[in-house]
């Protein structure tokens, strides 16, 4: 669409170690690259730039909240909030949702990646017990209730969690 909202990034390198990804993020030019592990939560972010969505849930039988039967949760968690066991990733199948909230982005701060304006979105998707926030391609005037579904920067990815965005469906 011609009046999609875009990025103003580039991709950051990732040096691959053991399968976990540690992200070279040059938001200051070479000299000030800031390096940051996904650690566990790789296969979220590896996810992303694949066209899937990666939660995790709880499948621990003796969590006093999950029994083992454990929600969905995104973004992903490594360890139970509840048990502090570790977690079991689950895919989103079908990654679409509705807008929980939102808010419209006028005029960004300075290093703000998204081009302005954009909507902020929070999103519910069904069997998830947790809100997901990201931002909506389009500039359409939405409402709370409006349903949306995942659009995913599969080519030249950043590597960070705006490979992820919402298209109203």
């Amino acid at each position: 669409m011609a009046n999609d909202v875009k990025l103003r990034t580039t991709p950051s390198e990732i040096t691959n170690i053991e399968d976990v990804w540690v992200l070279h993020f040059p938001r200051f030019g070479k000299e000030g690259t800031h390096y940051h592990t996904y650690g566990m939560l790789t296969p979220y972010f590896k996810g992303l730039t694949e066209g899937r969505l990666m939660a995790t849930r709880c499948v621990n039988e003796a969590c006093p909240i999950s029994n083992g039967h454990g929600e969905k949760w995104l973004p992903p968690r490594s360890d139970c909030p509840d048990c502090h066991q570790p977690m079991q990733w689950a895919q989103i199948t079908d990654p679409h949702g509705y807008i929980y909230s939102y808010t419209f982005v006028e005029r960004g701060g300075t290093g703000l990646e998204v081009e302005c304006p954009y909507y902020q979105i929070d999103v519910k998707i069904e069997g998830v017990c947790t809100i997901l926030k990201g931002y909506l391609l389009d500039r359409k005037p939405i409402k709370i209730g409006d349903k949306v579904k995942a659009v995913f920067r599969t080519e030249s990815p950043t590597n960070t969690c705006l490979d992820i965005a919402w298209q109203l469906l």
